[in-house]
């Protein structure tokens, strides 16, 4: 699906005040994407490698909601994603997607999954070795938008220190860290069974 089904998607479901209650009156905040994107670029192939889902604000697109682990590969030009977790019917789910340049040139990378559309990719703050604060927002003509935020773990748990680095870093855009929600990781999560899916 991509952003233009979106988009008449919502404005016929606006038009039938039927407004999704991930989609909000406003604009997206205000984050220095230039900055990032000059920092990030030289370092992309860092990001590359296993990051586990720590925490995430509601997302009607994430068809995963436990144990949830990202493998990023990268070509040198844009990023190939195996996400792989367990399910709300407690099955097994495998989703693929890409991570690339925007294509109309905007500073910062597109993430594109199946079964969803694509969007901004923004890394807010990352030191490409324990976190990653990743957030995505649009801005609809219409005076509303819709976001959705990351933290990404190298690990399935995630030292206070660095939560707190993603807290502050979601803060400075004024992003309201309680809309987030923890994702169960841990002992139970079939991680080696995941690598086979």
């Amino acid at each position: 699906m991509n952003t233009l089904c979106v988009l008449l998607v919502l404005v016929a479901a606006a038009a039938a005040d039927k407004i999704p209650n991930f989609v909000v009156l406003g604009q997206c905040p205000a984050v220095d994407e230039n900055k990032l994107w000059g920092e990030q670029v030289p370092n992309h192939s860092r990001f590359a490698g296993v990051w586990y889902e720590f925490g995430l604000t509601t997302n009607p697109y994430q068809l995963i909601e436990k144990c949830v682990r990202n493998e990023y590969f990268f070509d040198d030009e844009q990023f190939t994603v195996k996400s792989t977790g367990i399910a709300a019917d407690g099955n097994l789910l495998r989703l693929n997607g890409q991570v690339y340049p925007n294509p109309m040139g905007d500073p910062h990378l597109t993430i594109d999954y199946e079964n969803s559309f694509a969007s901004p990719f923004v890394v807010l703050e990352t030191d490409y070795t324990n976190y990653a604060c990743t957030y995505s927002c649009v801005d609809f003509n219409s005076g509303y938008y819709t976001d959705f935020a990351f933290i990404f773990s190298r690990s399935p748990s995630l030292d206070d220190r660095y939560v707190k680095k993603c807290e502050a870093a979601f803060k400075n855009i004024n992003v309201d860290t309680s809309r987030f929600v923890k994702t169960i990781q841990g002992r139970d999560c079939p991680y080696d069974t995941q690598k086979t899916l």
